[in-house]
């Protein structure tokens, strides 16, 4: 708990909130500026001798940046992406202070910046979004301000950018939540971190999105406490007893978590683990295998002092995962978000920016930093500034990454 609140107050202190109407006063394709100016950047510049303009890289060309200064807002968060898949077109929705803003990245030529859905109610520095369907779903740690959902299609035909976009419908049957989940094989979405003293103590709620724009209410799970982030999978790891399972594997700020969500009303908690200088269970994602879970805690470098610190576990037995491995990076920054492709996995890492592993060998215990881009040139100090998150799912390579102080950065893997 204390480290929460010292999460909350670091932010509350470095960034400065303003109150916004609700969304669903806002009309479709309102210019912000008239200025069209404002909604196109490009920035292309090859990584070559180690930079890439003025940013430090390893193997990594940066194709445009946004700045929040383009964006109208103070601050950067959680970002996620959507592939069109009536046009191909490629889109970053970035979650900011104020709302969550949507780029067309397609030519990176040209990234266009659409517009913004602002905040329902007041600005946060937490928000977070994720994609079913053609439909983003934005949570906010802002008092009431609930789940809004937003069809992405009419990206598509958005003319006078930036626009004011106006949400299709919210669901306020949550207040605030830190995080949001969604498993698109399932059509179910999970809110997390909401408050510690509703139904599930601030642990997962689960929504049925059979009906996209029309969230409902279909259960949750509060047993195991607060939740602040998850993965959710339907499972077909190694361990069979489990074969076919809709699991959940939360990050509890102390501990790890694995539910078995298959019967919403009735989950069962198979297993629940913890390691050595817990410092604040942040966020986790499974390798593609689903044996091993890839975990970031978000205190441990500030506590303990360790650089850079990834603990991977091998959950063969979900009954009895174990701590299989510890991999440190190269610098003392703090270790955020972070995903797996294939054998790669790309962690944001605050101050040293978005870092790519290799973890091809992760069964022999051999894992290996192949490449980065650091877009807080500054330092790699341990503190909570530059890159918040990072999505490296696009088919075409693109990376695209969110950073607390600079806005939206595209990056691509150099050829």
């Amino acid at each position: 708990m204390k480290y929460f609140l010292f999460i909350c107050i670091f932010f509350a202190l470095l960034f400065s909130c303003s109150n916004a109407d609700d969304s669903s006063s806002l009309a479709d394709n309102t210019s912000m500026t008239g200025d069209d100016s404002v909604g196109s950047s490009s920035t292309f510049e090859p990584c070559e001798n180690g930079m890439a303009g003025e940013y430090p890289c390893n193997g990594y060309d940066l194709l445009g940046r946004i700045s929040l200064e383009d964006f109208g807002s103070v601050a950067g968060n959680d970002i996620w992406g959507w592939t069109d898949s009536t046009t191909g077109k490629e889109y970053a929705l970035m979650g900011l202070d104020d709302g969550t803003a949507f780029i067309d990245i397609s030519d990176t030529e040209n990234l266009i910046y659409l517009g913004k859905l602002p905040t329902a109610t007041t600005s946060s520095s937490w928000r977070d979004v994720k994609v079913y369907q053609d439909f983003a779903y934005i949570v906010a740690e802002a008092n009431n301000h609930g789940v809004q959902v937003f069809d992405l299609k009419k990206l598509r035909n958005a003319s006078a950018v930036p626009t004011v976009f106006s949400a299709e419908n919210r669901y306020t049957a949550i207040g605030n939540a830190h995080n949001i989940v969604i498993n698109e094989e399932t059509g179910f979405a999970y809110p997390v971190g909401t408050d510690r003293n509703d139904e599930f103590n601030g642990g997962v709620h689960f929504l049925d999105l059979q009906n996209p724009a029309l969230p409902v209410a279909a259960g949750g799970w509060g047993v195991n406490g607060y939740c602040h982030d998850a993965q959710v999978i339907n499972y077909t790891g190694p361990d069979t007893n489990y074969s076919g399972a809709e699991l959940f594997v939360g990050a509890n700020e102390s501990q790890v978590v694995i539910v078995d969500i298959s019967q919403k009303d009735t989950p069962v908690t198979i297993a629940s683990l913890v390691y050595p200088f817990i410092g604040y269970t942040h966020q986790g994602w499974f390798t593609e295998d689903q044996r091993y879970f890839i975990l970031g805690d978000e205190l441990d470098e500030v506590n303990s002092g360790f650089r850079s610190r990834t603990l991977i576990f091998d959950m063969t037995d979900l009954d009895n995962p174990i701590l299989h491995d510890t991999y440190l990076g190269p610098t003392s920054a703090i270790d955020h978000n972070g995903y797996v492709v294939g054998e790669e996995f790309f962690l944001a890492n605050y101050t040293a920016g978005v870092r790519v592993l290799d973890i091809s060998g992760i069964a022999d215990k051999s894992i290996s930093e192949i490449g980065f881009f650091d877009t807080f040139p500054a330092n790699d100090n341990t503190q909570f500034d530059g890159v918040w998150s990072v999505y490296p799912f696009f088919e075409s390579g693109k990376i695209i990454v969110s950073d607390i102080n600079r806005g939206l950065f595209v990056i691509q893997k150099s050829q």
